[in-house]
């Protein structure tokens, strides 16, 4: 029998010369000429006599198969082997392996390797081949394994399919048995090999026993530094692919555009721009710089460092461009924050008709999410899912990710819903989404779905959703979640346990965060940092500084967030030396730049009080982004520069940049500070059209204004339409109602809060004593300071204490004061020692104050307050000689007194005075005014008080008369530049002296109008001759 295959116009013979298996081979092969087959050939049998027919022969048969990849025609083969009884042969047996493989039938293949009694090394190596070519990495591991038993070694081309496979599933420990066998194989000299070896370790991420095998080649080709190279640059190790580039040029060895491109690369995950300049000279040179996936490399590389311009010139230039050179720029874009340059070239590549790929769409829905552009996103999803990329992971998180970050959750979840296959990250990006719009629930109940889907959680869920419980401050959530980590092992897992501190720590568990901490068996310096920010975010300054040098000791690397965590310890220290160090440190380390950290810098200098320096580095910004202005408005602000932080906030308004829910209160507070009512209406106004209103710490600043302002009234209201309320807003009423001399009202509040539910704080125990000691309440504040430790587990602070001493001293209990002074459990302050030197001089208790003033003295030398309050005493106590004396100390020393001050505001305009002031364009008429007044009240019953005028005529300027006092002069004003029946309102630096509050009630009796005084201490609100402080201040 003879069988030719005509493939087109040749011809081939195959000859058999038994007649019967000639009839059987041919009645088998006729029914195959029934069929059509896609390629088009046929297939004749001539009966013929010939040669015997042997394995050799089917042999042939298979190898035409494989050749025609034709598995009907090879299936036909192996039937006619079976029957005449030849399949037993290892020989036909790996030929039939190797037909089904290659005509993609390893069912077949794998179950003829199965049935083989008898397998040699080609056997082996054929199935193995056979999975790597259809990516089955876990049956090639297998047989690999079955192979070493059997007491058989892998050839070279199994070792490769091995490694290869190993690659895919990033196994180390699968990586060191491979290694073994290579050595037991004796192919550790191989090139070919330990190339592939090499890459294998790099993708399991050893890099170190990458570069062991790397070192240990005899020769080494251009393809064994490209997988070195990239492997450093995927491993993170981008340092070292820049010194093995150098390494490979002193060896000299020629780099190819791959290198050039790892190169690239690696400088743009390092931002090193002066490097990767270099690089980009080199590949001039080279003649790699046309070389599009070189291009490519450099637009992302320059896109990475920020520098948009040179990447799009970059991309300009090419003159031909792939989807990877549209997804490097449009990435680049997206990744800045420019999301609209990013959507621009997205709509260009259309034009272009350049089919964006899975990763294109990944980034342009990551540029609508930036941008909160949200029609832009659900055209981009339309295309996607026209593009039949919606089904994909990176595009169907980019989907669910932008319509949560555009404020659309509901969207967010519908595709989440819609996604049929959601694998982890997609899991992930969902609670993010829950987590980003402060659905604290939703994210719990997605987080319970998850693990009721089996799903199961990897280092990235636990972050997700602990990051929910900390904005939230959710903390009986977080050790929920903390529980379940333990039970999964993810405790040992650095990223998971730096977040568990950063929750902790920012749910004010500062405790459990550093025992996280400690317990950590390996720490980064995110880790560090998360807890360092802890200690400085809850007042732990010493802490945080002892961390962050212990962080210096153990060598572990600062970032510029670790010394931004530092600087905020030294600003609520007010440690200003140490603060001056870190920013040396900072500028020697190129963090000064960071805006992050100008932001800090700017805040650690104005709570250290040098808002000259403050001003100086915010001016010296290259960039300021709004929490910048947010830190020098509050700087101005807290420091008393009100009127500064109010020239900056308008500044800010006009420059474009969107004020936000930390800007406001900050301006809100400048107004509070001012007693500026008219601007903090108007700030309150813009508030309201912002809708941020609603707010809890927008409307606690709220209150604080209209109540700092002297409108109680306005406070209670604001107050009173809270629907929710924090700590911070019932103590804002209490204090507001201590500072109007409403004790009575603000413990009926604080028993309110109490019956709310809400704890109370060392806070609200300042405004509740503050309140008891503007009325004289003495028992009521023995007993509050009491119960503080007792029943509310607070432990008194040195202002608790101060407050305390100032109930005692106001009511004249001066020896009890004494007493309490000393029985402290903590060194008194010079804040209480003021309060008594204070309470001293109102009583005329000359040998207590002069036991104040020397212990004041040794804590505040310079403060003029101490000097002019024992001075008074000593000349109310007749002792002019010894007041004498204190001056002449002040003037040895150099202490200058705080001049008096008061301000008054008409018209949007704030106009202010100082003592015996004659600068104000209209002083004429101001001292007109004033002498009327004076005259009129003295016909009234005004006497002047005369008890100080020998000394600082109450701590004005003894040159000028002391009608002329900064307050009378802002209320004169205030009365001739207001409508009638106008309330004056008035503010002044110091304590009101007692002749300026007598003549001040005689004043509000014959003009018939409320005059509002704010002066250091609390509100006086005098109406019909009467002062809402009973005359007790």
């Amino acid at each position: 029998m003879q069988l030719f295959i005509r493939r087109h116009t040749s011809v081939r013979y195959i000859s058999f010369s038994t007649a019967t298996l000639a009839y059987t081979l041919k009645e088998c092969l006729q029914k195959m000429t029934e069929i059509k087959h896609e390629t088009a050939q046929d297939l004749y049998v001539i009966p013929r006599s010939g040669s015997p027919v042997d394995s050799s022969t089917y042999a042939r048969l298979l190898e035409e198969c494989i050749h025609l990849r034709s598995l009907r025609n090879g299936k036909l083969v192996h039937t006619h082997i079976i029957t005449n009884g030849f399949e037993k042969s290892m020989f036909l047996g790996n030929q039939l392996l190797n037909m089904y493989a290659k005509c993609g039938s390893l069912e077949d293949a794998s179950q003829v390797f199965d049935k083989m009694s008898e397998r040699n090394l080609d056997t082996w190596t054929m199935l193995i081949v056979a999975y790597a070519q259809s990516k089955h990495s876990e049956d090639i591991w297998k047989l690999f394994c079955q192979m070493k038993k059997v007491g058989l070694e892998p050839n070279r081309v199994a070792l490769i399919s091995v490694i290869k496979a190993c690659a895919v599933t990033e196994s180390l420990e699968r990586c060191k048995q491979i290694h073994v066998s290579i050595f037991h194989a004796g192919f550790h000299s191989d090139a070919f090999v330990a190339c592939a070896l090499v890459n294998l370790y790099a993708k399991c991420g050893s890099i170190e026993d990458a570069r062991q095998v790397f070192d240990r080649m005899a020769e080494r080709d251009v393809v064994s530094w490209v997988a070195m190279v990239a492997g450093c640059t995927q491993n993170g190790c981008e340092g070292e692919a820049l010194n093995l580039f150098c390494q490979m040029q002193r060896e000299g060895t020629k780099a190819n555009y791959f290198i050039v491109s790892s190169l690239l690369s690696a400088c743009a995950n390092l931002l090193a721009l002066e490097c990767a300049e270099q690089v980009h000279a080199y590949a001039i040179k080279a003649g790699f710089d046309s070389e599009i996936s070189v291009v490519n490399a450099l637009v992302t590389m320059y896109a990475r460092c920020g520098i948009l311009n040179k990447a799009q010139c970059l991309f300009d230039e090419m003159h031909r461009r792939d989807v990877i050179s549209w997804n490097a720029v449009i990435s680049g874009y997206a990744q800045r924050g420019n999301g609209f340059m990013a959507l621009q070239l997205f709509a260009q590549m259309h034009r272009e008709d350049m089919k964006p790929n899975h990763v294109t769409f990944a980034s342009v829905l990551s540029a609508s999410a930036n941008a909160e552009s949200l029609e832009e996103g659900r055209q981009v999803h339309g295309d996607a899912i026209k593009a039949g990329y919606v089904s994909d992971v990176l595009v169907g998180g980019a989907i669910v990710d932008m319509y949560a970050k555009c404020g659309n959750i509901q969207g967010a979840r519908l595709a989440f819903d819609k996604t049929s296959k959601k694998n982890v990250v997609l899991w992930n990006v969902m609670l993010v989404g829950y987590g980003q719009s402060g659905k604290c629930e939703e994210s719990f109940e997605l987080f319970r779905q998850m693990q009721w889907a089996g799903m199961k959680p990897n280092q990235f869920t636990f972050p997700s959703i602990l990051r929910t419980c900390a904005s939230l401050t959710a903390l009986e959530e977080g050790e929920q979640i903390h529980t379940h980590i333990i039970k999964t092992g993810f405790d040992s897992n650095v990223f998971v346990g730096s977040v568990l501190v950063d929750v902790y720590a920012k749910c004010g568990s500062i405790e459990n965060a550093r025992l996280v901490l400690d317990n950590m068996p390996e720490r980064d310096m995110v880790s560090w940092t998360a807890m360092i920010a802890g200690y400085a975010q809850h007042e732990y300054g010493k802490e945080a500084l002892q961390l962050f040098e212990e962080m210096q000791l153990v060598g572990m690397k600062r970032d510029h967030i670790t010394f931004a965590s530092a600087l905020s310890a030294c600003a609520s220290l007010e440690a200003l030396e140490q603060g001056k160090q870190l920013h040396a440190h900072l500028v020697k380390n190129g963090f000064d730049s960071d805006v992050s950290v100008g932001n800090t810098l700017v805040t650690m200098y104005a709570k250290c009080g040098r808002i000259g320096d403050a001003s100086n580095i915010f001016n010296e910004m290259s960039e300021h982004n709004v929490i910048s202005w947010n830190a020098m408005i509050a700087g101005y602000a807290q420091g008393g520069h009100g009127e500064e932080a109010l020239q900056l906030f308008y500044q800010m308004l006009r420059k474009g940049m969107k004020a936000n829910q930390f800007t406001y209160p900050c301006a809100v507070s400048a107004c509070a500070n001012l007693a500026n009512l008219e601007q903090g209406k108007q700030v309150h106004a813009q508030i309201i059209k912002t809708g941020i209103d609603s707010d809890i710490p927008m409307r606690n600043a709220i209150v604080t204004l209209y109540a700092k302002c002297g409108n109680i009234e306005d406070a209670q209201k604001e107050f009173d339409k809270m629907l929710e309320r924090s700590v911070v807003s019932w103590n804002a009423m209490i204090a507001g109602y201590a500072q109007h001399g409403h004790g009575i009202e603000a413990l009926q509040l604080f028993e309110h809060m109490q019956k709310e539910g809400i704890k109370a704080n060392h806070i609200t125990f300042v405004a509740v004593l503050s309140a008891c000691s503007h009325i004289g309440l003495v028992d009521e504040g023995r007993k509050c300071f009491n119960s503080m430790e007792c029943d509310y587990g607070i432990p008194p602070r040195l202002e608790h204490y101060a407050c305390m001493v100032d109930i005692l001293g106001r009511a004249g209990c001066l020896n009890e004061a004494e007493d309490f002074i000393n029985q402290m459990p903590v060194e008194p302050d010079s804040m209480v020692w003021r309060t008594l030197l204070g309470a001293c001089t109102v009583h005329g208790n000359l040998l207590l104050g002069e036991r104040a003033a020397r212990c004041l003295i040794e804590l505040e030398p310079q403060d003029s307050a101490t000097y002019v309050l024992l001075s008074n005493i000593y000349v109310a106590a007749g002792r002019l000689d010894d007041a004498e004396k204190v001056r002449n100390i002040m003037k040895e020393k150099g202490v200058k007194k705080v001049p008096g001050r008061s301000w008054v505001e008409t018209k949007d305009k704030v106009h202010a005075f100082f003592v015996g002031d004659r600068l104000h364009p209209q002083t004429d008429e101001i001292w007109v005014t004033l002498e009327r007044l004076t005259e009129e009240i003295k016909a009234a019953g005004y006497v002047p008080e005369n008890k100080f005028m020998l000394n600082d005529r109450d701590q004005e300027q003894n040159k000028y008369d002391h009608n002329y006092h900064s307050e009378k002069l802002a209320i004169a004003f205030g009365l001739i530049s207001t409508s009638p029946g106008m309330a004056v309102r008035v503010m002044k630096n110091l304590r009101m002296c007692s002749d300026c509050h007598t003549a001040t009630k005689f004043i509000s009796k014959v003009v018939g109008r409320e005059i509002v005084v704010r002066d250091a201490n609390r509100y006086h609100h005098f109406r019909d001759g009467l002062c809402t402080c009973g005359d007790y201040w």
